[in-house]
């Protein structure tokens, strides 16, 4: 038996036929993030998609969960017709519940721990469970840990 078969019908769009081509393409600062959110960010409620359809639009990364959308901005989104859309595309996904965070590349390639610190806050701020982050060293006692 065939998985296909037992999957229902899902309407394609160009946003959704686009998504799995930009998947294999991502840039750099996008391969970067990627890796940081796998690696860096607590496992549990913290399950991230990269070049999700969502509506007529293709984000680049979201974590349902949370309802929180990720962008990284390159170059072209910093010219006026790059942020009248980003503007709407944000109002838009901001309209149907979901929370938008944009990062430049520059950000993202130079600035890792703010950016991984920014998209924890926001989990947090999302009612995400709080896992203790894993210390190299812990207290004996159980000390140190900081409380959501």
């Amino acid at each position: 038996m065939r998985y296909e078969r037992d999957r229902p019908a899902i309407a394609t769009t160009p946003a959704r036929s686009n998504a799995g081509k930009l998947r294999k393409t991502l840039t750099e600062p996008e391969k970067r993030l990627w890796t940081l959110l796998r690696r860096r960010l607590p496992q549990e409620g913290t399950h991230f998609r990269r070049q999700m359809a969502i509506g007529p639009y293709v984000v680049d990364f979201v974590c349902l969960g949370a309802r929180l959308v990720i962008e990284v901005d390159g170059d072209q989104h910093g010219k006026e017709r790059g942020l009248r859309y980003d503007a709407d595309r944000s109002a838009w996904l901001e309209a149907q519940g979901l929370r938008v965070l944009r990062f430049t590349n520059r950000q993202v390639m130079r600035e890792d721990e703010m950016v991984i610190d920014t998209i924890y806050a926001a989990l947090i701020g999302a009612g995400e469970p709080c896992p203790s982050p894993p210390t190299p060293n812990p207290s004996p006692r159980g000390g140190g840990e900081e409380p959501c």
